[in-house]
């Protein structure tokens, strides 16, 4: 059965399943909306990570697949929460107690299940928590006699409502179908095996860590770390992507590398004093596609412009943000991040600045990413900017006709201050090619004075982008009414005046609907910088192409990266009953299990050494657990 016969179904599954999010329908557009701007008081006033100050938080031990085990499993996921299908076809890939990923390799489930970031779309509420996450991850994994165990990094949707939702579902000890939850924070620090370390930053809404979440820090982690630990670090975005073009986006985690993992604060002298640990791996979603950078070593061509050898002393940046929402554009992507950057305001900083390179292998690749963005503008695409997004075309026709009613006026006007409806009516051939040609012109402007794609460019965008809008709209406006005055000025005289007005109305709307928002199409796609440019694909909700990130760390503590993905979700569903207490259920299974597979070779890195320090036993606790 598809989306809409299991919607029927919606009491016997104990959620409803929800189609994707349409990020260009007007009704979103203003939601989400409202509630940045809420978010945003909140982080200003009302700031919930103050208050979870007066929780308890301490370590959390990841569980092994066995008692015996001396290896550990973790799956990454992050951006999940958004249309059934896809995220339910993440699920059951996460679920399922092996996967074969490619021709003799097979990963078993992760014991550890990492949800790095807006489990929950468009906004935050328990309903939305149900329906988009808890029900489809329920019934992916109804139980486990291992019981893996589950923690939660909040993203930006997450904070839409103050993070009131979130401490709810993750933060109270309440399981999700067989995973087990038992972090108390919206950041937590989990000891691995084999001298690793887990940590979950929460750093959103804010270019500072919290008092709170430092304290946190500085005690339950940097006090237990010796030389030679490794750490994973999952943040809630991508910011090293970010400080190709705004200089500061990296310093909270640049920070947090110096003050809480590299060093830590000596309570008697007051002084941080090193502590021999090393963040091997950061890791994140926000960002709907898989992208990798890795460190430029010493011995490195600084200018080969060849891609990197694997080496697993490099360390790595990941971002994966696959798990079920629309998927993102990747090339666009810098190619070099020299991190942090130079030109940063922060005072203690590394320098000279580490340098990561973009690995060659992306999801999707360069070429096809540049291709699904074009397919926003294209009318045969089933992904067409008004084909996904209906209630953008009504308000495009809307918007149309009231500024086609205002240019009728001012065209009547122009003609001698007649009725608007009587000029239309006589106006002439002349008239029509008048309008055409100054609707022409209007489009033009753009591209004649270099403005257009351009000016519509990163360093520009801001500044000229909205211009640009605004003269394509205008030319539309006036394109449709030179539709109008020709169609109006051919119906016959002898026509009372109101079938002349209501098929100009409804000729104005209909057009208007359909150029209006090709334009905005193509504006959208002009425009390679910012909230506009990301539209070129959130407007499409292309919920196919999902995936995460399964990793494996080895006796000999080696960490190894398994970047997995999903070409097509599953679109075919079958009902299964689940018995349980105090009634049974049914819940969702696919028809055909999705096919995982590589999107490129495994990645390993290996656990940091310290000069001049012995290895100690892998699990040894430290002296002040």
């Amino acid at each position: 059965m598809d989306l809409r016969e299991l919607r029927e179904h919606a009491t016997e599954l104990l959620f409803t399943p929800r189609e994707p999010v349409r990020w260009l329908a007007p009704k979103e557009l203003a939601r989400t909306a409202v509630k940045v701007g809420l978010a945003a008081v909140f982080a200003d006033y009302a700031d919930k990570r103050e208050m979870q100050g007066a929780l308890p938080a301490g370590l959390l031990h990841a569980p092994l697949a066995r008692p015996d085990a001396e290896e550990a499993w973790i799956d990454f996921v992050a951006d999940l929460g958004d249309g059934f299908e896809s995220t339910s076809s993440v699920a059951h890939a996460l679920a399922a107690p092996e996967l074969t990923v490619a021709e003799g390799v097979s990963c078993p489930r992760g014991s550890l299940l990492v949800l790095g970031g807006d489990q929950v779309y468009p906004v935050a509420s328990t309903t939305a928590y149900e329906d988009r996450m808890k029900g489809p991850y329920r019934a992916a994994l109804p139980s486990a006699p291992d019981r893996p165990l589950m923690v939660a990094l909040p993203g930006n949707h997450d904070w839409y409502d103050g993070l009131t939702a979130f401490l709810r579902v993750f933060a109270q000890g309440r399981p999700i179908g067989g995973w087990e939850t038992r972090q108390t924070r919206s950041y937590f620090a989990v000891r691995l095996p084999h001298r690793w370390w887990l940590v979950g930053l929460d750093s959103q809404l804010g270019s500072y860590v919290d008092d709170p979440q430092r304290r946190y820090f500085e005690t339950a982690l940097s006090p237990r770390l010796l030389p030679g630990d490794s750490v994973i670090v999952c943040s809630a975005a991508p910011t090293w992507v970010r400080s190709d073009e705004d200089r500061d986006a990296f310093n909270t985690l640049h920070w947090f590398d110096r003050n809480i993992i590299r060093t830590r604060l000596d309570r008697e002298s007051g002084e941080h004093v090193d502590t021999g640990a090393s963040i091997r791996l950061w890791i994140t979603g926000d960002k709907h596609h898989y992208a990798r950078y890795a460190e430029r070593l010493p011995e490195d061509p600084s200018d080969s412009g060849a891609p990197l050898p694997p080496d697993p002393r490099r360390r790595q940046m990941v971002t994966c943000g696959l798990g079920g929402a629309f998927l993102a554009a990747t090339h666009r992507l810098p190619k070099e991040l020299p991190l942090p950057p130079s030109t940063s305001r922060m005072r203690d900083r590394d320098d000279p600045p580490s340098m990561f390179e973009l690995a060659p292998h992306t999801y999707p690749d360069a070429e096809e990413s540049r291709s699904l963005a074009h397919a926003i503008a294209s009318p045969r695409s089933p992904h067409w900017l008004p084909r996904r997004n209906r209630g953008f075309a009504v308000l495009a026709g809307v918007m149309q006709l009231l500024l086609v009613l205002v240019a009728s006026g001012a065209f009547a006007l122009a003609k001698g201050g007649h009725h608007p409806l009587d000029t239309v009516r006589m106006a002439g051939i002349d008239d029509v090619l008048g309008l055409l040609c100054t609707s022409a012109v209007l489009f033009a402007l753009p591209f004649v004075f270099g403005l257009g794609r351009r000016l519509a460019r990163a360093r520009h965008g801001p500044r000229f982008g909205p211009f640009v809008a605004v003269l394509l709209q205008l030319a539309v406006t006036l394109g449709v009414l030179a539709i109008a005055v020709a169609v109006a000025s051919a119906l016959p005289e002898s026509w009372h005046g109101v079938w002349p007005l209501l098929i100009a109305l409804a000729l104005t709307a209909v057009t208007g609907a359909f150029f209006g928002s090709e334009l905005f199409a193509l504006w959208v796609l002009w425009t390679d910088h910012g909230l506009v440019a990301e539209w070129q694909m959130s407007g499409q909700s292309i919920d196919d192409r999902t995936g995460f990130v399964r990793m494996h760390l080895a006796r000999d503590g080696t960490l190894t990266l398994y970047p997995l993905v999903i070409d097509s979700t599953c679109r075919d569903w079958d009902l299964r009953e689940v018995p349980d207490v105090p009634t049974a259920w049914q819940r969702p299974v696919p028809m055909t299990p999705s096919t995982v597979r590589l999107v490129e070779e495994p990645v390993v890195i290996a656990r940091h050494t310290a000069p001049g320090v012995p290895d100690r036993p892998a699990d040894a606790d430290s002296p002040t657990d």
